[in-house]
């Protein structure tokens, strides 16, 4: 497992894998421009040089690139579809560039519409944002499921893959916190086998190629997205303990994205805290 940090690329991209090391971060996540705005961040080839030279030179072995939240690709908007289909198509050809493990998308949102016309209109701009990229693996991530969000249930995510082709380079990204907000009891060994199953059934397990790892401040299908401090949340320290010692997530990037800090940064101190919440857990199940 390659329980990593979001971390910034403030100063220049290669800076990131800095950062990742200064926290003991075995993974990596970025943003690749501000995810607030549509402006895309104009990096050169010098700057992809740096940054594939500081990784090789790290212990950091996977890269994540998170797309911006402006980000909707089943907007019936045509302005918004074309600056969705923009900015997650520069996102792939950045990671195509890094050798990133793959960019990580919140797929869009049907908001009061028809979620199955929705869906078709996102795997539409995500089918053309894979054609206009070369390599880079796309990870849908499963949503809370506010506000019409896409990607809420397993079913969704397997419709939204089907809808932008069903590429090889289409995977899940899965994170902790909105499967418990979405209706997904994962505080059990029981629990988290009977989710991960039923994702195997709708989606398969072959495609899960990411973990964001967030405890939750909201409970239980509250369909809230609501990151806690690890351990402060509604899973606890024993249900990060289960989750992180999975042994289907072994392989896989686990990448934290709110801290224990009161300004939710991340340091080398929750990189510890997962990593022996990781033990604990390994040591309950016999592992």
């Amino acid at each position: 497992m390659l329980i990593g940090a979001h971390v910034s690329p403030a100063g220049g991209l290669w800076k990131a894998v800095e950062r990742g090391v200064e926290v003991d971060a075995e993974s990596i996540q970025i943003f690749n421009q501000s995810p607030r705005m549509w402006k895309p961040t104009g990096y050169t080839e010098e700057d992809f040089a740096r940054f594939r030279e500081a990784r090789a030179a790290s212990p950091i072995k996977a890269v994540l690139i998170h797309a911006v939240y402006l980000i909707n690709c089943a907007s019936d908007d045509p302005e918004i579809r074309q600056k969705s289909l923009a900015s997650l198509t520069h996102s792939l050809r950045v990671g195509d560039a890094i050798e990133a493990t793959g960019v990580v998308l919140h797929p869009g949102s049907a908001k009061t519409g028809h979620v199955g016309e929705a869906i078709a209109r996102a795997g539409e701009v995500i089918g053309e944002a894979l054609a206009a990229s070369e390599r880079c693996a796309l990870h849908l991530e499963d949503t809370a499921g506010a506000g019409g969000t896409l990607g809420r249930s397993f079913e969704e995510l397997a419709a939204l893959i089907d809808a932008s082709g069903g590429s090889e380079r289409l995977g899940m990204c899965l994170d902790s916190c909105h499967l418990l907000a979405s209706g997904y009891d994962i505080r059990s060994v029981e629990g988290l086998d009977r989710t991960l199953e039923e994702c195997d059934r709708a989606v398969g397990l072959s495609r899960l190629h990411s973990i964001h790892l967030n405890d939750s401040q909201s409970t239980l299908g509250s369909n809230r997205d609501r990151h806690a401090a690890p351990g402060k949340g509604e899973l606890g320290d024993e249900g990060l303990a289960i989750f992180l010692s999975e042994p289907r997530f072994d392989d896989l990037p686990v990448v934290m994205e709110t801290g224990s800090h009161d300004d939710s940064t991340i340091d080398a101190s929750d990189m510890a805290l997962a990593r022996a919440l990781r033990a604990r857990g390994q040591a309950e199940r016999g592992l």
